[in-house]
């Protein structure tokens, strides 16, 4: 779903963490608000991905015109590892 944070399993982006920012039959599309920015996500195949969090990144209507985003983005990302690392401690 939009805003689920997931792990990427495969590619260029392996082990990397992501926010879904739309969604379509097969494939997500997924940014990280630096490399891929919400304004130019990546589209990557569902299988290649992982939920890895229950937390969601609220995406207003207004996020895909405005380039604040991205560092909203980023802060939360950054927020995220610190939880999943803890976890996996």
């Amino acid at each position: 779903m939009v805003g689920d944070v997931v792990r990427a399993t495969a590619g260029k982006e392996k082990e990397q963490i992501f926010v879904v920012v739309k969604t379509e039959e097969n494939y997500v599309y997924i940014a990280d608000g630096k490399r891929l920015s919400v304004l130019k996500p990546k589209k990557k195949n569902v299988k290649h991905i992982e939920k890895v969090s229950k937390n969601r990144f609220l995406l207003g209507e207004d996020a895909f015109k405005d380039i604040k985003t991205d560092a909203a983005v980023r802060k939360f990302l950054r927020n995220e590892k610190e939880r999943i690392c803890q976890k996996r401690m």
